[in-house]
């Protein structure tokens, strides 16, 4: 089935377009999530969220773009949003316990490991993950959709619906950051 008639079987209701959909993106999902986030239990729940999300509003989606590019978008939306949720709990939670007096443990982020990872790299894939962590959102979002999704500058620009100079900005600088933190990272490590 095509984009157009999965679409429009989609918008009848027809559960076995959703089970395709589900079938032939939820990969792709889990790990663009997965990518951004580096959390797998909050990847999974966030996946669930944007088909959830992909099928309560698909009558809304104009077929201006490809229906993996309109996913794309929801995931990465709803990945930032979830990242954005939780620094607001952090700094709730650091401005209570200045009026409690209680100190709060730092919150370590567990080892992350991709799927994608060769298991000879996953030492290295890990410092590159808490490296690509520290990137601002946009960014964390262009390089992890272009260098481990693998996506072209063209389809991170679409859904990211901005330009593929800004993209190519982006990458630029992200590419720096990572050089610098990486390197910082490389010197700490031969003290």
């Amino acid at each position: 089935m095509n984009d157009q008639d999965l679409i429009i079987q989609l918008k009848k209701g027809n559960p076995e377009a959703y089970k395709t959909v589900v079938n032939q993106w939820k990969d792709m999902i889990y790990n663009t999530v997965l990518g951004i986030l580096q959390h797998p239990e909050d990847a999974e729940d966030i996946t669930q969220d944007v088909f959830v999300q992909a099928f309560e509003s698909i009558h809304q989606f104009k077929g201006e773009s490809k229906l993996s590019t309109w996913l794309y978008r929801i995931a990465v939306t709803k990945s930032l949003d979830w990242i954005r949720k939780k620094k607001r709990k952090k700094r709730f939670g650091f401005i209570q316990s200045l009026f409690t007096g209680e100190s709060l443990e730092p919150i370590e982020l567990p080892e992350f490991h991709h799927p994608g990872v060769v298991i000879e790299n996953k030492e290295n894939a890990s410092v590159l993950f808490q490296a690509i962590q520290k990137l601002p959102e946009n960014q964390k979002v262009a390089f992890t959709l272009n260098k481990i999704e693998g996506l072209s500058y063209a389809e991170v620009a679409e859904i990211l619906e901005t330009s593929v100079p800004s993209i190519e900005s982006l990458m630029h600088r992200a590419k720096q950051n990572l050089r610098k933190f990486l390197a910082d990272y490389y010197e700490k490590s031969k003290d």
